[in-house]
């Protein structure tokens, strides 16, 4: 069994179809970390409360958890058919799955996420739970799509990552890095401008800007961003890419050939939606591929 080194990946178990792709895309990741895999099963002890006849509480309560050693027995098992020698620990916490999940992941490296299939115009079904743990978790949170499992992944497509220049795109660029060298493959930086925006700003401050010095700007940014992290990964091959359009049209442009899409969010507390901002969510909500969200603390 590889040495402990103190890094942890946590999954949550739902006993999903979903959760499975989850554990197996996790327990790669822990692989690659040389870290521990906790698989988390949050019991909401609401469910006890049933309002149809039932068995007695104290039956019921055994049964429940019965089922939740069953389905982390089972998902640990999964975990190994990825990694065998892998350090997985089982946590079966009476909690709401949003708190027990948040306080297993509050020293993580990563939290590992599954959704559901799609909906109508190729929407990922993404529920509460992911929506309010991409926004408040301590750490970066990974959500797997429908369809992927490891051995599916587009295995030569490389890691994109958005950069808007605040510390938020910092922690992401972190991360981008960090998960581009594990897998050996080439960095995306994608940096958008949007004209439409711009146009009207500029028309209401009577103030004008040739397009081309808009993206020679844009250019001189991404480049500042990019150089520090490529002489920590000087293994990294990076691809700048400057566009114009909305920043979430562009990254999901992106998804269909890329292994691994990061984004970040923006903070902790608050409104789940509002601090994830409007390209997360629909990064979240269409991209294909695996979807990170970047916590600021990556970056430190």
């Amino acid at each position: 069994m590889p040495e402990n080194s103190g890094h942890r990946v946590v999954v949550g178990i739902d006993g999903s179809e979903s959760a499975v792709r989850a554990v197996r895309w996790a327990a790669d990741q822990a692989r690659r970390r040389h870290a521990e895999l906790a698989l988390v099963h949050a019991i909401d002890d609401e469910s006890l409360n049933h309002p149809r006849p039932m068995p007695t509480r104290e039956n019921l309560a055994e049964m429940i958890r019965m089922r939740g050693h069953r389905l982390l027995r089972q998902a640990r098992d999964a975990a190994r058919e990825i990694a065998p020698d892998l350090h997985v620990s089982l946590l079966l916490r009476h909690e709401r799955p949003v708190q027990a999940l948040k306080d297993a992941a509050e020293n993580a490296d990563l939290l590992v996420l599954g959704t559901e299939g799609l909906r109508p115009l190729g929407r990922v079904l993404v529920g509460s739970v992911s929506i309010a743990l991409a926004a408040r978790a301590a750490c970066p949170v990974a959500l797997i799509r429908p369809h992927v499992a490891e051995a599916e992944a587009p295995q030569d497509g490389p890691v994109v990552v958005g950069v808007d220049g605040t510390r938020t795109s910092e922690a992401a660029l972190a991360l981008a890095f960090e998960e581009a060298s594990w897998r050996q493959t080439e960095l995306v930086a994608l940096h958008c401008w949007d004209d439409a925006f711009l146009s009207a700003v500029f028309e209401e401050t009577h103030w004008s800007l040739e397009r081309a010095e808009i993206e020679e700007s844009a250019n001189e940014v991404l480049a500042e961003r990019l150089a520090g992290w490529r002489e920590k990964y000087p293994d990294v091959r990076v691809h700048r890419e400057v566009v114009r359009g909305r920043p979430a049209d562009k990254l999901l442009e992106h998804a269909d050939r890329a292994q691994l899409l990061v984004v970040g969010s923006r903070g902790r507390g608050g409104v789940a939606g509002m601090l994830l901002g409007s390209t997360s969510q629909a990064v979240m909500s269409y991209a294909l591929c695996p979807v990170i969200v970047a916590r600021e603390a990556a970056g430190r």
